[in-house]
């Protein structure tokens, strides 16, 4: 290892941050004259002031210069965007022959597919043809870019009738009913009868039991007819449809796969509208088709009218591994001690109580044992440490956050991971968590599949924050950390889509009402990337949910994710133990929510204490009281 990193260290940089990012502010201004080329020189982020100087050159640089480029900064996020940005350009021109100079097998990006397979057409065009039937036979629309692509192989014989009639399924299977009225124009005539009968069951699927009459069975196209019009109507009418399932199942022209996949559909969604007339047969087809997702539905469906036996019943049904894990065991247990079966609860509690999860947890919470985390601790060499902090990949990291510039640097790393051998991960992941990149950190664990690296998913990051804010807010430490691990992997500048900030993701609406409640004064969005700041305000908002709710933080962690009015309908709701509560809310991203931050706050707690002795995810109360309107205050 210390050998192949020692390969790659280059000499350190003269050129001084300061000046590299006035140069750097000139480049992204397009002020050109501004930029000092000498006083940047040997910078180790010099190839990023050169990068906006190309991309405002393109296209009059040749792929010669680009491909410099991107040799020299083959190791950087740089020759992804470099190459990126020149592809974008030169097939937007129709400059296949620059297109292809600076690309290196098929592109990302289905614009750039549609380009680069255009640009195939006469060099190569037995690859045009494959590539470009692939981007045809999809389910929805492609860019514009790809319809010069698309007109080509249509008129070379390439994408046919049956390539026409596939996308027109597939288009009404997914619901993109736009495709599904223009497509059927493009057919050739001699797809007239299969157009007759489509048109038929466009507007009314609940005709497939016509269809027999419309069509022979060994018509070309006739069974991904039969398949979609099931789908379609599966969703618009289950009831409807299993009665026109059971009229045509004999005579569709189906496959194997395809017969059950409709039926699997049929008792997927028989089961979720609780559709009466088809409960007997969704038991038997769920039964009989043997899939874990139905057995799982079914089991869910059972706890909800606390029927034991059928909860039992049904994750027995399932494959041996599905069974182990300690979702279904600790609720296997459940089922047991309901019966009466407390030797059988204890066999199944044993095995949950083995797993580092919430259920596994809360299973070894009723064996009355200690937690499982199973802790990998890696070593990694002291020169190999070194090696990596010469890396010209780790030296560009470390400028980009000295300079205030966090995204880039995240930008740089992932790349780092996606390219670099997993081999190599351990050390680089190592180097970052020294560093105090501590999402970098998670992201590298996840991406090398460190599952049980403990120290690496679960850093103790920003602590003493955390610590100082639990002790003024009266409000568990571990938790806090939990919260950000969830909310943002400890990225202080981490945004969602719907615009929550930081390490614990505040909405600014959220964060400025809490400053106004402290009576400290706002400092406006941005301060939401400050830790501190967005710790201080986290805090004082989980600390007032928990407040809501008789001080329960299940409850407390359900409404900073879903909300508390929609956590105080729920307990207006139930009347329930924490487990049924847990398992039944509505939303199934505030269920795993809730799991997920509970069982962090153990593993933050355990490897802080290097033990799980006395260490829970919830405490006594928390575990025996009933959840219901009565925790609101």
């Amino acid at each position: 290892m210390g050998i192949m990193l020692a390969a790659g260290i280059a000499a350190p940089a003269m050129a001084s941050d300061e000046s590299f990012q006035q140069a750097f502010e000139a480049a992204r201004a397009h002020q050109w004259d501004q930029i000092n080329h000498d006083a940047i020189q040997g910078h180790v982020l010099e190839g990023y002031v050169e990068y906006h100087e190309l991309k405002s050159r393109l296209p009059g640089v040749s792929p010669t210069v680009i491909n410099d480029y991107l040799k020299r900064y083959r190791h950087s996020v740089l020759s992804e965007w470099m190459r990126g940005v020149a592809q974008d350009t030169w097939g937007a021109r129709q400059q296949f022959d620059d297109f292809l100079a600076v690309s290196d097998g098929v592109p990302q990006g289905t614009t750039r597919q549609c380009w680069y397979y255009r640009a195939l057409l006469d060099r190569e065009p037995q690859r045009a043809a494959i590539g470009g039937r692939q981007l045809w036979l999809v389910g929805h629309s492609q860019p514009t870019a790809c319809d010069p692509l698309f007109d080509r192989l249509r008129a070379n014989g390439t994408i046919d009738g049956a390539d026409i009639w596939s996308r027109l399924m597939l288009s009404w299977r997914a619901g993109e009913d736009a495709m599904a009225r223009y497509l059927p124009d493009e057919l050739p005539d001699s797809w007239q009868p299969q157009r007759s009968a489509f048109e038929r069951l466009q507007g009314d699927p609940g005709r497939i039991t016509e269809l027999p009459g419309m069509i022979r069975q060994d018509t070309p196209g006739a069974s991904s007819l039969y398949s979609a019009a099931m789908a379609r109507l599966t969703r618009q009418d289950t009831a409807q449809a299993l009665t026109a399932w059971g009229e045509i199942k004999s005579r569709a022209p189906l496959t194997d796969e395809q017969r059950h996949d409709i039926e699997h559909d049929l008792a997927f969604y028989s089961l979720v509208r609780d559709i009466d007339a088809n409960a007997q047969w969704a038991n038997a087809a769920t039964a009989q088709l043997g899939d874990q997702d139905l057995f799982e539905l079914k089991t869910r469906k059972a706890l909800e009218h606390r029927q034991w036996h059928e909860v039992a019943a049904w994750i027995e049904r399932m494959k041996p591994d599905e069974r182990r894990d300690a979702h279904w065991q600790y609720w296997l247990g459940r089922a047991r001690e309901q019966l009466g079966d407390a030797d059988g609860a204890r066999q199944a509690w044993q095995i949950a109580a083995g797993q580092r999860s919430f259920f596994g947890f809360a299973a070894a919470d009723r064996l009355h044992q200690p937690y499982a985390l199973e802790n990998e601790r890696i070593t990694i060499a002291e020169k190999d440490m070194k090696d990596a902090a010469n890396l010209p990949s780790m030296r560009r990291i470390a400028a980009l956050y000295r300079i205030g510039e966090p995204g880039l640097a995240r930008a740089e790393w992932y790349y780092l991971m996606r390219h670099l051998p997993k081999a190599q991960h351990p050390t680089l992941t190592q180097y970052a968590l020294g560093q105090g990149w501590y999402d970098l950190t998670i992201y590298a664990a996840i991406r090398g599949d460190h599952w049980d690296a403990l120290d690496w998913r679960f850093p103790q990051g920003y602590v003493d924050l955390f610590q100082k804010w639990g002790q003024q807010r009266n409000v568990d430490p571990w938790l806090l950390m939990a919260l950000a691990r969830r909310e943002s992997s400890f990225n202080p500048q981490a945004q969602s889509p719907v615009g929550a900030r930081g390490l614990m993701q505040l909405m600014p609406g959220t964060g400025q009402h809490v400053s106004q409640q402290l009576g400290v004064p706002w400092q406006g969005v941005t301060s939401l990337e400050e830790p501190e700041t967005n710790v201080m305000l986290g805090s004082a908002y989980i600390r007032d949910m928990a407040a809501r709710y008789s001080g329960n933080r299940v409850a407390a962690a359900a409404a900073y994710n879903a909300g508390p009015d929609r956590v105080d309908r729920w307990l207006a709701d139930s009347d329930e133990p924490f487990d049924l509560f847990i398992e039944e809310i509505p939303f199934r991203e505030t269920r795993e929510y809730v799991q997920a931050v509970l069982t962090y706050r153990a593993i933050f707690e355990g490897l802080a204490r290097g033990t799980t002795q006395g260490v829970h995810m919830m405490t006594e109360h928390e575990r025996t009281t009933r959840y219901n309107g009565d925790l609101q205050r």
